[in-house]
C-alpha cells in the first residue's frame, strides 16, 4: 500500500438546465451518473475526461470532480462544521 493520504473524488455527470460554464443545476436529479470514487485526483480526472469525452456532442451534459475528502475533513480546507 501507498504511503500516500488517501483523498476521495467523487465523478459524476448529467444534463444541465442551462449550457454556461458556470451552470451547475441538474435538469433531473434522478437521472445524474456516478461514475465512480476514486482516491486521488489524477484517477478522478481519468474517469472524468472519458465520460466527458463520451457525451461530447451533447452540450448540455457536465461532469464534475467531487473533492468529498474537504466535504469530510474540514481542516483539509472544507467547510467548517
Amino acid at each position: 500500500m501507498s504511503d500516500d493520504k488517501q483523498l476521495l473524488h467523487l465523478v459524476i455527470g448529467g444534463e444541465l438546465d442551462e449550457v454556461s460554464p458556470h451552470a451547475h443545476d441538474f435538469k433531473n436529479l434522478d437521472e445524474v451518473e456516478f461514475v465512480g470514487a476514486y482516491s486521488n485526483y489524477d484517477d478522478a480526472k481519468r474517469a472524468w475526461r472519458s465520460a466527458a469525452q463520451q457525451t461530447v456532442d451533447n452540450a448540455h451534459m457536465r461532469y464534475f470532480i467531487i473533492h468529498a475528502h474537504k466535504l469530510l475533513d474540514p481542516s483539509d480546507g472544507g467547510p467548517q462544521g
